[in-house]
């Protein structure tokens, strides 16, 4: 039972979501995640037969590091290395470096090498998951998409894929986001506060 984490398109989303950089309030709490895994593989592992053994969780967060951020990161990649997670860490030497082959790529490997019996990848990025998902759902292994559901229409709405929205994942986040869309606005409105001061625009 195979995860894959986007770490940068997933902070992008959240970063979006909050207008800025997270506190530690509305931080991914990865180990309330790798329990929802290990939920996930004990779920998976009783609808199938004892003879093709045990269904292993691995989690694994892809993350591009930023020439001189070393010490910055560290503290994160350490803890979730405690946690139980796999990471693979690629210097960000480009604007367009990314780890979207990289994820793909290991995913392949484990398909064709252990074997999947379920596949969950933590992202926004239809433009690079989207099919290469189909596929693997079209072999009857099933595929679920985590994210958020402002920037995953894509998997929201597929009939191949699950979609889990990260919020609703118990214990994911301390504090609820501030997430007021302008497709659920309650009845009575809502102030949409500004994701930056207006003095801003003399700088």
């Amino acid at each position: 039972m195979l995860l894959v984490w986007d770490a940068p398109n997933m902070d992008m989303g959240l970063g979006a979501i909050l207008g800025g950089r997270p506190t530690a309030a509305h931080r991914p709490r990865f180990d309330a995640l790798g329990r929802w895994l290990l939920s996930r593989t004990a779920d998976v592992s009783g609808t199938t037969p004892a003879s093709d053994g045990p269904i292993e969780p691995e989690a694994t967060v892809f993350t591009n590091i930023v020439p001189g951020s070393a010490e910055v990161v560290r503290p994160w990649v350490d803890a979730l290395r405690n946690v139980g997670y796999a990471v693979f860490a690629k210097p960000k030497l480009a604007d367009d470096t990314d780890v979207d082959s990289d994820m793909l790529d290991h995913i392949e490997l484990r398909r064709h090498t252990v074997g999947l019996a379920g596949v969950v990848v933590a992202s926004a990025d239809g433009q690079a998951f989207r099919e290469p998902l189909v596929e693997i759902a079209a072999e009857g292994v099933p595929v679920t998409v985590i994210g958020f559901r402002e920037h995953a229409s894509w998997a929201l709405t597929s009939e191949e894929l699950e979609f889990v929205d990260l919020e609703d994942i118990p214990g994911v986040f301390r504090e609820p986001l501030p997430r007021i869309g302008l497709d659920s606005l309650p009845d009575d409105g809502a102030w949409l506060t500004p994701f930056r001061p207006l003095s801003a625009l003399l700088r």
